[in-house]
């Protein structure tokens, strides 16, 4: 018995191992090791060999960790040649996205064998000679960018074979020769600024000018039309030819007189038309650069800066092309322009995408908020972010980063983290995870018709006490005040765990600005509208009042109030004093049994959280130990129905708000 024991311990423990050695992509991570090791790359693509090559920046493999399915490594600071028997060797990759680095040569001839390949990003580099052979065997490429390079040569005609293409970008590069019938169904197509020549295919005429652009002499379509007469007009015969008399040469003079003054009308007709073009192309390019701001994050939002219904202005690969408001924020075309003006990832960042990807990136306004406008942006490989776009930003390009790399490093299950951030003279941008279930003030105040689910006690208990630790987490921790506390600033995941978002920006605002003066409204402690400079204390204040909105459901600048100008903490003062404390909650709470004593507890808090003067009001740890201490009592008498951590405000960095003796005072009574 023993023998066999040991036999079926000795078996399991080699099925373990095999499936172990399986779930690694042993062949795949070799080439990955060979193609990072024979090109120079930034510091950030530290692939560590001993770890997984699936837990590597910018791989994704599949499910079962047998294959890499996905290469993303834009704007990498990738230089050189791509070798050969590198990245070919990747048998199973559908996406390859290589963008925006200094890559030279043309595209290895064993690409032919990434034959699952489903979208191809190698635009903005140095790429030359002609067009890569190896991808028109690709059979199920999709999207197809190669622009801002210098291909040369022409297009080839075996682009047919690529049957399922939807998207082809070859803008900026230097193809000659006619442009071949296309027969594929695209949707996004751009071979503007090349050296084409010859009339636009039938199959291609649907698209706008600006995707045939800057090709002197390419004609039809959208562009002008091709000339029809092909051979000159003949001379006359010299038997025709008749000596003319005086008069008839006399009347030929003034005929010649009078077409010399018809010449000189049209030329300056001519030359006062070009100017009229003139000035009308310099205003709509003025114009152009003021809507680019509503365009510049129609891209994260309806695709940033300007574009996504169509790109940005026809970039590459549902990167649709160049677009002014493009270039407004990259300043300049070309890997120059992108190194001056880049996506900044702080804390090491979690994501592989660039500028460009957000340029491109199908978008949707979220809401607009005091510090800017947020949107929901989602990249071409799927992932999605949200983007801010903020206004009203002052100090110099050095001051924002140092903030923002301050910012990047607070790392707690509730403070949505600041992945990136962009900073030109025109425009600040601020980039973070999307959260799918929204904020509370959508949950909270959203319809409450027929069909409204509403937000229950235990959730808005969880929703408290989530936020309350986020908020202590930034005041302990990272010494950062918040600043901006409110319900639309505290964003859910699905589950109902809540993070608190824009976080420490106050201080890259102008105290004097309409948007420092309107925000929080509602929210703002006494003492913050005559300084406009938020506190600890004031951060405390906002939260007091978070808490009184979980628990009357009312909106702090809401109408209903009562008289015009009462603010929800003396709203609630006033009920509690006329001892109506029972018209203070929700309806919507009233519904659940045996939580009245928790409500009154909860009230108490908040009460405290929101006196007028800031020494009377508890810090955020203590406001924290309150709430803990009164859901702990709870779950001591409800055989743990809701459960409280011993850690509360521990973030993933192992740092924890030092402990607080203070407790609610007995004397506070609603």
């Amino acid at each position: 018995m023993r023998v066999a024991a040991l036999v079926s311990v000795s078996v399991l423990v080699v099925l373990i191992l095999s499936q172990r050695s399986a779930s690694e992509p042993t062949q795949d991570k070799q080439a990955l090791q060979s193609f990072i090791s024979q090109v120079p790359h930034a510091s950030r693509v530290d692939w560590n060999s001993s770890d997984s090559a699936c837990n590597w920046v910018g791989v994704e493999c599949n499910p079962a960790r047998t294959h890499v399915h996905s290469l993303r490594l834009p704007a990498a600071g990738l230089v050189g040649p791509i070798p050969e028997n590198t990245i070919g060797r990747l048998s199973e990759l559908r996406v390859l996205s290589i963008h925006n680095n200094r890559l030279t040569g043309n595209l290895p001839s064993d690409f032919s064998n990434l034959t699952f390949l489903r979208a191809l990003y190698v635009g903005r580099n140095r790429f030359s000679g002609e067009f890569p052979a190896s991808l028109t065997q690709l059979t199920r490429l999709t999207r197809l960018d190669l622009s801002s390079n210098s291909f040369s040569g022409p297009i080839p005609f075996s682009l047919n074979n690529l049957t399922s293409i939807n998207g082809l970008f070859l803008q900026n590069n230097n193809f000659s020769g006619q442009i071949p019938s296309i027969n594929a169904q695209l949707i996004d197509f751009n071979v503007s600024n090349n050296n084409l020549n010859g009339s636009i295919p039938a199959t291609l005429l649907k698209f706008p000018e600006s995707s045939f652009s800057g090709n002197l002499q390419l004609c039809g379509g959208p562009l002008q039309p091709c000339n029809s007469s092909f051979f000159p007009s003949p001379s006359p015969s010299p038997e025709a030819v008749v000596p003319s008399s005086p008069a008839e040469v006399s009347s030929k003079k003034k005929l010649s007189k009078a077409a010399i003054i018809g010449i000189s009308v049209a030329a300056a007709a001519v030359f006062l038309l070009l100017l009229l073009c003139l000035v009308f192309c310099l205003m709509r390019r003025r114009k152009n650069r003021g809507s680019s701001k509503a365009a510049a994050i129609k891209g994260p939002a309806a695709g940033v800066v300007g574009a996504r219904a169509v790109g940005l202005g026809g970039g590459g690969a549902g990167e649709a092309g160049t677009s002014s408001s493009k270039d407004d924020l990259t300043s300049g075309t070309g890997p120059e322009g992108g190194e001056r003006n880049r996506l900044v990832f702080v804390n090491g960042g979690a994501y592989s995408f660039d500028l460009e990807d957000l340029l491109r990136a199908s978008a949707e306004v979220l809401g607009k908020g005091s510090v800017g406008t947020s949107y929901k942006a989602v990249l071409e490989e799927g992932t999605t972010v949200v983007v801010k776009r903020l206004k009203d930003v002052v100090g110099g390009k050095k001051e924002f980063e140092t903030q923002m790399e301050a910012l990047g490093k607070c790392k707690h299950e509730n403070v949505v983290p600041l992945r990136a951030f962009y900073f030109s003279k025109d425009e600040k941008l601020l980039v973070y995870d999307y959260m799918s279930a929204g904020s509370l003030s959508a949950l909270l105040h959203g319809s409450r018709g027929a069909g409204r689910t509403s937000l229950d006690w235990d959730n808005r208990m969880k929703i408290a006490l989530g936020t309350a630790r986020g908020l202590a987490y930034l005041h302990v921790s990272n010494n950062l005040v918040h600043g901006n506390i409110k319900s639309s600033n505290v964003l859910l995941h699905s589950n109902h765990d809540p993070a608190v978002s824009d976080f420490g920006l106050s201080s890259i605002f102008s105290t004097n600005s309409s948007s420092n003066n309107n925000r929080i409204a509602g929210y703002r402690a006494p003492e913050v509208v005559e300084t406009r400079k938020p506190t600890f204390k004031s951060d405390v204040y906002s939260f007091g009042v978070l808490l009184l909105e979980l628990l009357t459901g009312k909106s702090p600048n809401q109408a209903s109030l009562g008289d015009d100008g009462i603010d929800l903490p003396r709203w609630v003062q006033s009920v509690v004093r006329e001892e109506w404390t029972a018209e203070v909650f929700d309806v919507e709470l009233m519904r659940y049994h045996n939580i009245e004593e928790e409500m009154v507890q909860l009230l108490q808090i908040a009460m405290t959280c929101v006196s007028i003067v800031p020494d009377q009001r508890p810090s955020m740890p203590e406001a924290l130990r309150m709430i803990e201490d009164m859901t702990r009592s709870e779950s001591n008498t409800d055989d743990g129905i809701r459960q409280s951590s011993d850690d509360p405000s521990k973030g993933s960095d192992g740092q924890t708000p030092p402990k607080e003796s203070r407790t609610p005072p007995s004397s506070v009574t609603p």
